[in-house]
Protein backbone atom coordinates (compact mmCIF):
# COMPACT_ATOMS: atom_id res chain seq x y z
CA UNK A 1 0.00 0.00 0.00
CA UNK A 2 1.31 3.37 -1.14
CA UNK A 3 1.36 6.12 1.76
CA UNK A 4 -2.81 8.15 1.01
CA UNK A 5 -2.70 12.00 1.45
CA UNK A 6 -6.13 13.45 2.71
CA UNK A 7 -7.02 16.77 4.20
CA UNK A 8 -9.59 17.40 7.26
CA UNK A 9 -10.52 21.20 8.35
CA UNK A 10 -12.65 22.36 11.17
CA UNK A 11 -13.33 26.23 11.94
CA UNK A 12 -10.00 27.19 11.33
CA UNK A 13 -7.84 24.36 12.06
CA UNK A 14 -6.02 22.64 8.66
CA UNK A 15 -5.23 18.41 9.13
CA UNK A 16 -2.70 17.24 6.50
CA UNK A 17 -2.69 13.59 7.29
CA UNK A 18 -0.13 10.51 5.83
CA UNK A 19 -1.89 7.01 6.00
CA UNK A 20 0.29 3.58 5.30
CA UNK A 21 0.52 0.52 6.26
CA UNK A 22 1.95 -0.61 9.91
CA UNK A 23 0.97 -0.89 13.17
CA UNK A 24 -1.16 1.66 14.61
CA UNK A 25 1.63 4.57 15.22
CA UNK A 26 0.10 7.76 14.95
CA UNK A 27 1.85 11.13 14.82
CA UNK A 28 0.77 14.46 15.06
CA UNK A 29 3.19 17.45 14.43
CA UNK A 30 6.22 15.11 15.04
CA UNK A 31 4.62 14.11 18.94
CA UNK A 32 3.24 10.81 20.09
CA UNK A 33 -0.64 11.18 20.01
CA UNK A 34 -0.55 11.01 24.20
CA UNK A 35 1.95 14.26 24.03
CA UNK A 36 -0.18 16.08 21.72
CA UNK A 37 -3.40 15.16 23.17
CA UNK A 38 -3.21 14.71 26.58
CA UNK A 39 -6.95 14.49 27.21
CA UNK A 40 -8.89 11.07 26.63
CA UNK A 41 -11.82 12.49 24.76
CA UNK A 42 -9.67 14.11 21.97
CA UNK A 43 -7.82 11.13 21.54
CA UNK A 44 -10.92 9.21 21.47
CA UNK A 45 -11.92 11.85 18.70
CA UNK A 46 -8.97 11.01 16.37
CA UNK A 47 -8.87 7.06 16.85
CA UNK A 48 -12.78 6.93 16.28
CA UNK A 49 -12.78 6.13 12.53
CA UNK A 50 -10.37 3.69 13.60
CA UNK A 51 -12.31 2.12 16.10
CA UNK A 52 -15.66 1.91 14.07
CA UNK A 53 -13.86 -0.06 11.11
CA UNK A 54 -11.20 -2.26 13.11
CA UNK A 55 -8.45 -1.00 11.93
CA UNK A 56 -6.67 0.03 14.84
CA UNK A 57 -3.78 -1.52 14.86
CA UNK A 58 -3.52 -1.79 10.61
CA UNK A 59 -2.11 1.90 9.69
CA UNK A 60 0.39 3.99 10.88
CA UNK A 61 -0.84 7.92 10.62
CA UNK A 62 1.58 10.90 10.41
CA UNK A 63 -0.23 14.15 10.68
CA UNK A 64 0.85 17.91 9.99
CA UNK A 65 -1.96 20.01 11.83
CA UNK A 66 -2.41 23.85 12.18
CA UNK A 67 -4.78 26.76 13.23
CA UNK A 68 -7.78 26.71 15.93
CA UNK A 69 -8.09 25.45 19.31
CA UNK A 70 -7.48 21.49 20.27
CA UNK A 71 -10.52 20.45 19.69
CA UNK A 72 -10.56 21.75 16.31
CA UNK A 73 -8.05 20.08 15.54
CA UNK A 74 -9.21 16.92 16.73
CA UNK A 75 -12.18 17.17 14.84
CA UNK A 76 -9.90 18.01 11.40
CA UNK A 77 -7.53 15.05 11.83
CA UNK A 78 -10.77 12.89 12.69
CA UNK A 79 -12.37 13.80 9.41
CA UNK A 80 -8.83 13.69 7.34
CA UNK A 81 -8.14 10.04 8.37
CA UNK A 82 -11.98 9.46 7.52
CA UNK A 83 -11.65 10.33 4.54
CA UNK A 84 -8.44 8.36 3.80
CA UNK A 85 -9.92 5.17 5.12
CA UNK A 86 -12.67 5.54 2.64
CA UNK A 87 -10.05 5.49 -0.17
CA UNK A 88 -8.15 2.74 1.36
CA UNK A 89 -11.56 0.40 1.28
CA UNK A 90 -14.93 1.02 0.19
CA UNK A 91 -16.86 -0.95 2.41
CA UNK A 92 -15.69 1.63 5.71
CA UNK A 93 -17.45 4.56 4.51
CA UNK A 94 -20.92 2.38 5.47
CA UNK A 95 -19.53 2.11 8.53
CA UNK A 96 -18.50 6.25 8.93
CA UNK A 97 -20.97 7.71 6.63
CA UNK A 98 -23.99 6.95 9.45
CA UNK A 99 -21.57 8.43 12.46
CA UNK A 100 -21.21 11.62 10.47
CA UNK A 101 -17.47 11.78 10.16
CA UNK A 102 -17.51 12.07 6.71
CA UNK A 103 -19.44 15.66 6.86
CA UNK A 104 -17.12 18.92 7.14
CA UNK A 105 -18.79 20.89 9.71
CA UNK A 106 -19.45 24.21 7.91
CA UNK A 107 -19.64 26.54 11.66
CA UNK A 108 -17.40 29.32 11.59
CA UNK A 109 -16.81 32.55 13.74
CA UNK A 110 -18.92 35.06 12.84
CA UNK A 111 -16.81 38.36 11.94
CA UNK A 112 -17.71 41.26 14.45
CA UNK A 113 -19.52 44.32 12.92
CA UNK A 114 -18.58 48.12 13.07
CA UNK A 115 -20.47 50.09 15.25
CA UNK A 116 -21.35 47.01 17.49
CA UNK A 117 -19.62 45.10 20.63
CA UNK A 118 -19.68 41.89 19.04
CA UNK A 119 -21.16 40.17 15.94
CA UNK A 120 -24.49 39.92 17.01
CA UNK A 121 -24.13 42.28 20.55
CA UNK A 122 -25.07 45.35 20.73
CA UNK A 123 -23.97 48.18 22.62
CA UNK A 124 -26.74 49.37 25.23
CA UNK A 125 -29.11 52.01 24.09
CA UNK A 126 -30.11 54.72 27.38
CA UNK A 127 -31.78 58.11 27.18
CA UNK A 128 -30.76 60.64 29.31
Amino acid sequence: MEIIHKIGRRKTAVARVYVSAGNGNVTINKKELNDYFPTATLQYKVLQPFNLTDNSESYDVKVNVFGGGVNGQAEAIRLAISRALCEVDAENRLALKPEGLLTRDPRMVERKKFGQKKARKKFQFSKR
